[in-house]
């Protein structure tokens, strides 16, 4: 398998909380590595367990689309999987499929199934493996609303102590959905965020709305802090203000939504950019975008306080950006924050390192984009010593590439 080997770049880091200060640089060592992904390929996302990183993607051929996964340990990656297959499924650049696995080694995925004749009249399926990945369980829904409407943009994590946990989007209360009304995503009628977990045995343990009144569809996440989940989301209020709020489970309860930073974006649509959240104890990492004022901002914020608070938000990008934020905690006190950069009309998949007290490093950039959303969003994973990439390929059709950086000193 071809390795493309990109020379150590320094990039030295900007002290911009006390001018002069000397910082470290942060000496990066990219390798783009063959992906397990074939031709045809796009939507990918990626997951981490103690075993790895999995690389889940859909590869269309005609009508049909095919769920599949690889995972990455210490010898590479390993030989695509396929988790299901169909001629009705809902795909979409934005609203993308996952695999996760879970602490007992069970692997979880989920994907979109079309339930009606319009075009956002879709579910959420789940399914499982317990013998990784050779068989998988028939698929089922986790809400149980009967609507032909929209149930998208799902993140699955593991619930502390339990088995499955995810959240969604759930249009059961829209009326006449995303096609009524342009510049109305609903023509009445509200998206809601809601949470559902499951047990070791599939049993079926909460099913509950967590914010009634959300943004149509941008992306959903999640990470697990010492004291619980945080779910990060594009609210909508009432005068059309969509910023990013979180809520946390605390003692069985989902506490009161609240906004991470008073950006007051208003828009009148969706603006199809969601965020992007990492925990480690009780720290928290958040990335977003907004585009206040027509000016395009990638941000990011750090809490010490598992996501009660959040500081300051600092900026990534420069000039333009495209938003479709990521984020993975580093080995030190630092972060790596992942966006799409806008480069003299050029789209790139770029990443800096930044701190809590507002450093942030020169942009590296992982691989050149399309100017559109056909490039989907990029991901990033941290493993052990290695920071995982992938990105869709649209030079020649369509094709999901993976990269790797060596991290040295990060945990095991």
């Amino acid at each position: 398998m071809r390795t493309l080997v990109v020379a150590p770049i320094i990039l030295a880091l900007q002290a911009l909380a006390s001018p002069g200060q000397t910082r470290p640089s942060w000496p990066l060592r990219v390798e783009h590595v063959g992906s397990p992904a074939a031709a045809g390929s796009a939507q990918p996302q990626l997951s981490v367990s103690k075993q790895g990183v999995l690389l889940s993607w859909v590869e269309q051929a005609g009508t049909q689309a095919t769920l599949r996964f690889a995972e990455r340990t210490a010898g590479g990656w390993s030989a695509a999987r396929t988790v299901a297959s169909g001629t009705d499924w809902f795909v979409n650049w934005a609203d993308v499929p996952s695999v996760v696995r879970l602490a007992d080694g069970t692997l979880a995925a989920h994907w979109l199934q079309k339930n009606g004749a319009s075009t956002y009249a879709y579910d959420v399926r789940l399914s499982y493996s317990r013998d990784g990945g050779n068989t998988w369980a028939p698929s089922f829904l986790p809400h149980t609303d009967g609507t032909q409407s929209e149930h998208g943009f799902a993140s699955l994590f593991q619930m502390p102590g339990t088995g499955l946990g995810l959240v969604w989007l759930d249009g059961r209360n829209m009326k006449g959905g995303h096609e009524s009304a342009p510049g109305d995503h609903g023509g009445g009628g509200d998206m809601s965020l809601r949470f559902a977990s499951y047990t070791r045995d599939w049993t079926r343990t909460a099913d509950a709305a967590l914010d009634l009144r959300v943004c149509e569809c941008c992306p959903t996440a999640v990470a697990v802090t010492s004291e619980g989940p945080i779910v990060a989301y594009r609210d909508r209020s009432a005068a059309e203000v969509r910023d990013i709020f979180v809520t946390r489970l605390e003692k069985g309860r989902w506490t009161e939504p609240k906004a991470v930073a008073a950006d007051g974006w208003t828009f009148p649509a969706c603006p199809v950019n969601g965020p992007a959240l990492a925990a480690r104890g009780r720290n928290v990492a958040i990335a977003w975008f907004q585009a206040k004022d027509n000016e395009p901002k990638s941000l990011a914020a750090f809490s010490t306080d598992a996501g009660r608070t959040f500081g300051t938000p600092i900026r990534l990008n420069q000039d333009g950006s495209l938003g479709r934020v990521d984020i993975e905690w580093l080995p030190d006190d630092g972060a790596a924050a992942g966006y799409i950069d806008l480069v003299g009309g050029r789209a790139e998949f770029r990443v800096k390192r930044i701190t809590p007290d507002g450093t942030v490093s020169a942009p590296m950039t992982i691989a050149n984009l399309a100017n559109n959303r056909s490039s989907g969003y990029p991901r990033m994973a941290l493993h052990g010593e290695e920071l995982v990439f992938a990105w869709v390929d649209r030079d020649n059709g369509s094709a999901v590439r993976t990269a790797v950086a060596r991290l040295p000193g990060a945990p095991k």
